[in-house]
């Protein structure tokens, strides 16, 4: 077989403190998993089924990286959130055996097109011009459950030039990891490579040309973004 075109690297995410890359298959997104956020964004945070987006594997990007400010946005905003990697194929998984299908865990960053998105919420359109655009998914660095265990609590930060903007505790979050797990993969075969990014507390805000980004979920590696 000769491939018409040269084919680009897989996106991948480092594992901490190894050579070992975590190659990804696909992003999947969780929305509005935190009700002070809910509240914030005009929803109802009544304890509902969990709703998904998804954004294209190569929107990741590591830590460290110095990203342009995105096409067609006067309104970039950033959303702090811990992201669970999948290591497993499965479907129909029951929340109480999902923690088997997780490989670690890592800080990610959901970079969303706000006005694009309010705009398509008004039409009822798809999020995809709001959230699947390059670079949007930012992630630091793995930690495998081996290392980590898994993660019930604890503190979730975003700075912005130093300046706290997002808080929260993982604790807070709507739907637990294994019933977010549970419940995607009553959608789709999730399968080792997959990357959920898990909610956002409230805070979320606007991001300009030269801002610096810091974020932080206890006890794994921080997510360090220059927005240029």
């Amino acid at each position: 077989m000769r491939y018409v075109f040269r084919v680009q690297e897989l996106a991948s995410v480092a594992v901490a403190g190894s050579a070992d890359v975590f190659p990804v298959h696909r992003i999947y997104c969780v929305g509005q998993n935190y009700a002070n956020h809910a509240r914030e964004m005009g929803s109802n945070p009544e304890r509902e089924a969990p709703f998904f987006f998804s954004k294209p594997a190569d929107a990741v990007c590591p830590d460290d990286s110095r990203l342009a400010f995105p096409l067609a946005t006067e309104n970039l905003n950033h959303e702090i959130e811990l992201v669970v990697a999948i290591g497993k194929k499965g479907t129909n998984i029951l929340a109480a055996e999902a923690r088997d299908y997780v490989f670690g865990y890592a800080v990610g960053l959901d970079l969303t097109r706000r006005d694009l998105q309010s705009e398509a919420k008004k039409k009822g359109r798809p999020w995809a011009t709001a959230k699947g655009f390059d670079n949007s998914a930012p992630c630091s660095a793995l930690h495998p459950v081996s290392e980590v265990g898994h993660i019930e609590r604890g503190k979730i930060t975003l700075y912005v030039n130093g300046e706290l903007r997002q808080e929260g505790d993982i604790s807070e979050m709507i739907w637990t990891v294994e019933e977010v797990i549970s419940a995607l993969s009553g959608f789709f075969e999730l399968r080792p490579g997959d990357l959920i990014f898990t909610g956002t507390p409230a805070g979320v805000g606007p991001v300009k040309k030269g801002d610096k980004l810091k974020g932080e979920v206890e006890n794994l590696a921080k997510l360090n973004i220059t927005v240029i």
